[in-house]
C-alpha cells in the first residue's frame, strides 16, 4: 500500500518467507524493493512491516517486512492473507463493519484469548515526514483490542518511545500521508467489494464506485454543505449589518448620556471641594471666637473679687465632700448590717409563709368541721323525730306482734351474719384470683420478653451462620455480605483518582493470629477495630464516607481512622511489654502491612496488652503481684479482661471474624440454633398454658364478682 501522491520507482522482485509459530501454512511475499536506489525524498506513508498476535485465528503472525513499491501476498486458504488486510484496516483506525469480516472488534480476538494486538510500522522519511523530530524515520501504530470490544492505540517513534495515545493524532498522520484506508476502495478493496465490483454490470453502479474511489462524491457533499453554509452566513451578515446600524445609533445615545454624567461628576467634585472649604471657614471663625474668649479670661484673672468667690466656692466644695464622705460611710455601715440580717430575714419570711399556710389549712379544716357539725345536728334532729315516732308506734303494738318481730329480727340477723361471712369468703377468693391473674400476667410478660430475646439471638445467629457459609468461598463476607462489593468500589475509585492513597480495611481481614487458642482473646481486645478502615488523610476520609453511604445504613458505618501511612512499624521497644511466658497482642499477630500495625498501636496500644490463656494465671500475674512493666491490661483465652484491681467477664462466647476453622464454627452455630429453637418452642408452649390459666382465672373471677354483687343486694 502506498499513498496516492507517491511516484512509482523501478521494480525488482524478491521473496520473503515468514513462518507462523503455531500454524503450518506459509505466506509468501513478493516485494518490489531496491534499497540501494531508494531516495529519501517522498518516502512517507509506506508500510514497512506488520505483526499480528491473537488476531482472528492466528496466535502469532509476522512480523512481515514489506518493500517500498509493489507487494504480493500469496498463500493457501487459511494462511492469513485476509487477516493481514483486515488487520491493516483495523490497525489504522477502521471499524469492524468496514472489513466485512465481523460486526464487532471483539470478534477478531482469537478464541480462548483475552486480547489481540496489531503492530503496523509506517515509513517517515524525507521532506514530507510527519513530526520527524518526535517520531524519527518511522512511526509504529500499536492497536490492542479487548474482550469488551474496546481498543487502545499507541503511537511509537523509531526508538519505541510512546509519543501519543490519541485517536486524533492517528487521524492527523493518515491525513498527512494521504492514506484513505477505510472509505476509499482504491486504497483497500475487500473481497466482498471486489466481488460486487466484478459482478456489477450497471454503468450507474460503476459510476458510483468511481465517484467514491476519487472522493468526488464526498467533495460534492462538501460543496453542497459549503453552499448552504455560505447562504446562511450571508443572511447572518445582512442581519448583522442591520443590527450594526441600530447599535451605532444606540452607541451615540449612550455617548451623549455619558457626557452628561461626566458633567454631573465634575459638579459633584466641585461641591465636595466647596464643602471642605466651608468646613475650614467655620474652623477659622471658631478660632477667632476662642481668641476673644481667652482675652476676656485674662482680663478677669486680674479681678480680686473673682478670686474671693473662687475661694468661697472651694470651701463649700470641701464641706460638701466631707458630708458626702460621712453619708457614704453611713451607707456602707447600713449595707453591712442589712447583709448580716439577710439570712435572718430569709428564715423569718419562710417561717411567715409556713404559718400562713398552716392558718389557711386550719381555716379549711374549721370550715369543713363547721359544715359537718351542721349536718350532724340536722341528722340528730331527724333521728330524734324518728325515735319518737317508733316509740309511739311501739306503744300501740300488741305483745304477740312484738315477739314475732323479735324472732324475725333474730332470724334476719343470723342470715345477715351468714351473708357477711360468705361475702368475706368470696372477697378473699376474689383477691386470690386477682393475685393469681396478676402473677400469671407477670409470668406471661417475662416469658414474652425472654421469647423476644431468644428470637433476636436466633435471628443474629442465623445471620452469622449465613455469613459463615458465604465466607467459605470469600472470607471477606465475614465482615458483612456487602464488603467484597464495597472493596471493589474502593479499588475503582482509587483508579479514578478519588483517593490520594488507597484506604485499607477492614483491619480484621489484614491480620492473622498465630495461636488459634488466642483468637477469642484478640477479638475481645480489638472489638470494633476489626471492622474499621484506615485513611492517610482527611480528604480520603471524606471520599470514603461518601462511598460508605452507598453500602452502609446510617448509624451502622464502621469506624474510619485517619493515620499517616508509613512504610515501617513504630519502634515500640521502650513502651512495649516484655514477658518471658506470655505474648502481647502485637507479637501474637502476623501483620504484613505496617500501616495496619501502626493503626492498632495508636488506637488500642496492642503492644501493652498481654494474652494469658488461663484466667487463674492471669489473676496471679495482674493482681497478686505488681503487673509487668508497661502492661496496662490482659485478656484470657475466654475473652475476659483483667486489670490490676478489676476483672470483667467477656460477653463473647465464640470468635466471629478471625476464626480459622469455619466448619467447626458452622457446626457449633447449628447446635446453638437448634437449642434456641427448642427453647423458643418451650417458651411458646408455656405462654399458651399461662394464657389458658389466665382465661380460666378471669372466668372464675367474673363468676365470684357476680355472686358478690348478688350478696350485696341481699344484704
Amino acid at each position: 500500500l502506498t499513498p496516492g501522491s507517491q511516484k512509482r520507482q523501478r521494480r525488482e522482485y524478491t521473496d520473503v518467507h515468514s513462518n507462523e509459530s503455531n500454524e503450518e501454512e506459509t505466506l509468501e511475499f513478493s516485494a518490489n524493493s531496491n534499497a540501494a536506489s531508494q531516495s529519501p525524498d517522498g518516502e512517507v506513508g509506506i508500510i514497512e512491516s506488520i505483526q499480528l498476535k491473537n488476531f482472528m485465528c492466528h496466535s502469532n503472525l509476522g512480523p512481515f517486512q514489506f518493500g517500498s513499491n509493489l507487494n504480493f501476498v500469496v498463500g493457501t486458504n487459511g494462511s492469513g492473507k485476509s487477516s493481514v488486510l483486515t488487520a491493516l484496516i483495523v490497525g489504522l483506525g477502521g471499524k469492524a463493519t468496514a472489513t466485512n469480516r465481523g460486526s464487532s472488534l471483539k470478534m477478531f480476538i482469537q478464541k480462548g484469548e483475552t486480547s489481540a494486538d496489531i503492530s503496523i510500522t509506517l515509513r517517515n522519511q524525507g521532506r514530507d515526514a510527519f513530526k520527524p523530530e518526535l517520531y524519527g524515520t518511522s512511526i509504529t501504530v500499536n492497536q490492542r483490542i479487548s474482550q469488551d470490544g474496546s481498543r487502545t492505540c499507541k503511537l511509537r517513534s523509531k526508538s519505541g518511545t510512546v509519543i501519543s495515545s490519541k485517536k486524533e493524532e492517528l487521524i492527523g498522520i493518515l491525513d498527512h500521508f494521504n492514506i484513505q484506508v477505510v472509505d476509499n476502495p482504491v486504497s483497500v478493496l475487500t473481497q466482498e467489494m471486489s466481488k460486487q465490483f466484478l459482478q456489477t454490470k450497471n454503468e450507474g453502479d460503476k459510476y458510483k464506485f468511481f465517484m467514491k474511489a476519487t472522493q468526488l462524491e464526498q467533495m460534492k457533499e462538501d460543496y453542497s454543505f459549503i453552499g448552504k453554509t455560505k447562504k446562511n452566513t450571508r443572511v447572518q451578515i445582512e442581519q448583522g449589518e442591520e443590527r450594526l446600524e441600530e447599535l451605532k445609533q444606540l452607541y451615540l445615545e449612550k455617548k451623549e448620556i455619558f457626557k452628561s454624567i461626566a458633567f454631573v461628576n465634575d459638579m459633584q467634585n466641585r461641591l465636595k471641594d466647596l464643602k471642605h472649604q466651608m468646613a475650614w471657614a467655620v474652623v477659622s471663625e471658631m478660632e477667632k471666637e476662642i481668641e476673644l474668649l481667652k482675652e476676656g479670661v485674662r482680663a478677669e484673672e486680674g479681678n480680686t473679687e473673682l478670686l474671693q468667690k473662687v475661694e468661697e466656692c472651694l470651701v463649700k466644695v470641701n464641706e460638701a465632700e466631707k458630708r458626702y464622705k460621712a453619708i457614704q460611710d453611713k451607707l456602707i455601715t447600713v449595707s453591712e448590717e442589712a447583709q448580716a440580717l439577710h439570712p435572718q430575714c430569709i428564715s423569718l419570711k419562710a417561717e411567715v409563709q409556713a404559718k400562713r399556710k398552716t392558718v389557711n389549712e386550719t381555716e379549711i379544716v374549721y370550715n369543713r368541721s363547721k359544715t359537718e357539725l351542721k349536718r350532724l345536728e340536722k341528722d340528730r334532729e331527724q333521728l330524734h323525730k324518728r325515735i319518737e315516732e317508733l316509740k309511739s308506734c311501739a306503744n300501740q303494738v300488741s305483745e304477740p306482734e312484738k315477739l314475732e318481730r323479735q324472732r324475725r329480727i333474730a332470724y334476719l340477723r343470723e342470715q345477715l351474719k351468714a351473708f357477711h361471712d360468705e361475702e368475706i369468703m368470696i372477697g378473699q377468693q376474689v383477691d386470690q384470683f386477682q393475685q393469681a391473674i396478676s402473677k400469671c400476667r407477670e409470668e406471661h410478660s417475662r416469658l414474652r420478653r425472654e421469647s423476644s430475646e431468644v428470637q433476636q439471638a436466633l435471628d443474629a445467629q442465623q445471620k452469622q451462620l449465613r455469613d459463615l457459609k458465604d465466607s467459605k468461598t470469600n472470607t471477606l463476607k465475614r465482615f458483612g455480605p456487602h464488603i467484597p462489593a464495597f472493596l471493589e468500589a474502593i479499588e475503582v475509585a482509587h483508579k479514578q483518582g478519588h483517593f490520594r492513597k488507597k484506604p485499607l480495611g477492614p483491619l480484621g481481614a489484614l491480620i492473622h493470629p498465630k495461636d488459634p487458642e488466642l483468637i477469642l482473646a484478640i477479638e475481645s481486645c480489638l472489638k470494633g477495630l476489626l471492622q474499621a478502615f484506615c485513611c492517610d488523610n482527611h480528604s480520603d476520609e471524606r471520599a470514603l464516607q461518601f462511598l460508605m453511604s452507598k453500602y452502609y445504613a446510617r448509624g451502622h458505618r464502621p469506624q474510619i481512622i485517619v493515620n499517616k501511612f508509613q512504610n515501617k512499624i513504630y519502634d515500640t521497644s521502650q513502651r512495649a511489654v516484655r514477658h518471658p511466658e506470655f505474648p502481647t497482642v502485637l507479637t501474637a499477630l502476623e501483620i504484613d502491612n505496617p500501616v495496619v500495625a501502626n493503626c492498632l498501636i495508636d488506637m488500642r496500644g496492642i503492644e501493652t496488652v498481654l494474652l494469658i490463656k488461663n484466667s487463674r494465671r492471669a489473676r496471679e500475674v495482674m493482681q497478686c503481684n505488681r503487673p509487668p512493666k508497661n502492661c496496662k491490661e490482659a485478656f484470657t483465652a475466654e475473652g475476659d479482661q483483667v486489670f490490676e484491681r478489676r476483672y470483667y467477664s467477656s460477653s463473647f462466647v465464640r470468635p466471629k471474624f478471625l476464626s480459622q476453622d469455619v466448619e467447626a464454627e458452622i457446626s457449633h452455630l447449628d447446635k446453638e440454633i437448634e437449642n434456641k429453637r427448642a427453647q423458643l418452642t418451650a417458651s411458646q408452649q408455656r405462654l399458651c398454658s399461662i394464657e389458658n390459666e389466665i382465661r380460666q382465672n378471669e372466668d372464675h373471677l367474673y363468676g365470684h364478682r357476680r355472686h358478690q354483687k348478688q350478696l350485696q343486694v341481699k344484704i
